[in-house]
């Protein structure tokens, strides 16, 4: 089948494997994925995009005016939503824009780290972990950031659910996924926080307990809104794997002594981050609402000027 023929419905759905960070590339993401963002914001995507996809890693020179990302050691995965560089490159020729919004795990700063972060001005922090997470481990806020909790899950304490085996591992996070589109309670926390998002002054920061899947599915979004292409998003997405991998390794490593090397398999799924967790979410967008643009409005309760706000923060 062509490149054409496959792009040529718009709720086509995905259809790769499981594609992990290592192994993954952009001859791996076929092209009709691209016709599902069509409708997302007020831009139509158009197929045969690939001269225009940046790197995973954003690709380029520093913008001149902002200061590097830092690195940080104790919050392995916080990150610029726009990537490093010059900022992701759109399908209309736009880039994300650098230090407007930061993506992260949970907030265990050290003191250098604080010191770091204290210098990118962020104003507010949104947790997304439930209660009994926020309580096993406070954040450390960066100098002068309110912070609000908006328990996306909707209940008293993530639960890791009895699992027998590797594909029940996979098959959970994907419904967990499902669930960011269907839930009542995500639908309410996302579409309140894409709206603070919009309205909010300064640079912003939003984050879950790896953030990797709560958090990764917000960064999905945003990065639609702004129009970036999807196989950017997706080894955006993908990335978490990159930054976590010590945390990941040690996870598993940890399970391997405790438990055997059986358990520490059963259990990978849920340290990391595969593509169909993302396209599970996707798949759902197009199931429930036909294009991420309904999804924004009926289903997250936005409306199209505070989309078009967003996007007017996202991008320069």
């Amino acid at each position: 089948m062509s490149a054409t023929a496959k792009t040529s419905s718009l709720f086509r759905r995905f259809a790769s494997p499981i594609v992990r960070a290592s192994h993954h590339t952009l001859d791996g993401v076929c092209a009709s994925r691209r016709g599902f963002l069509k409708g997302s914001a007020s831009v139509v995507l158009a197929s045969g995009l690939g001269g225009a996809v940046l790197s995973a890693c954003g690709g380029g020179d520093l913008d001149a005016d902002l200061p590097e990302t830092p690195h940080l050691v104790s919050v392995s995965n916080f990150r610029d939503l726009a990537g490093v560089g010059p900022g992701y490159l759109t399908v209309d020729g736009k880039r994300v824009r650098r230090g407007a919004f930061y993506r992260a795990n949970v907030l265990t700063l050290s003191s250098a780290d604080e010191a770091s972060i204290d210098k990118l001005g962020i104003a507010s922090v949104y947790d997304l972990r439930t209660p009994g997470e926020i309580a096993r481990t406070d954040d450390v806020l960066p100098g002068g950031a309110t912070a609000q909790t908006l328990n996306v899950l909707g209940t008293s304490d993530f639960v890791t659910p009895m699992l027998d085996t590797a594909d029940a591992a996979v098959a959970f996070m994907e419904s967990q996924a499902r669930a960011y589109v269907t839930g009542a309670a995500q639908r309410a926390a996302y579409g309140t926080l894409l709206t603070h998002l919009a309205e909010g002054a300064g640079a912003q920061l939003f984050h879950s307990n790896a953030g990797k899947d709560r958090a990764g599915w917000v960064a999905a979004l945003l990065l639609s809104i702004a129009n970036v292409p999807l196989d950017v998003i997706t080894q955006d997405y993908l990335l978490s794997n990159t930054y976590l991998v010590a945390s990941i390794n040690a996870q598993a490593e940890t399970l391997r002594t405790q438990d055997g090397e059986a358990a520490a398999t059963i259990q990978m799924p849920l340290l990391e981050v595969q593509e169909t967790y993302l396209q599970a979410g996707f798949d759902q967008v197009q199931s429930s609402y036909g294009t991420m643009a309904n999804y924004l409005t009926r289903g997250l309760g936005m409306s199209q000027t505070t989309i078009d706000t967003l996007r007017s923060r996202l991008v320069s």
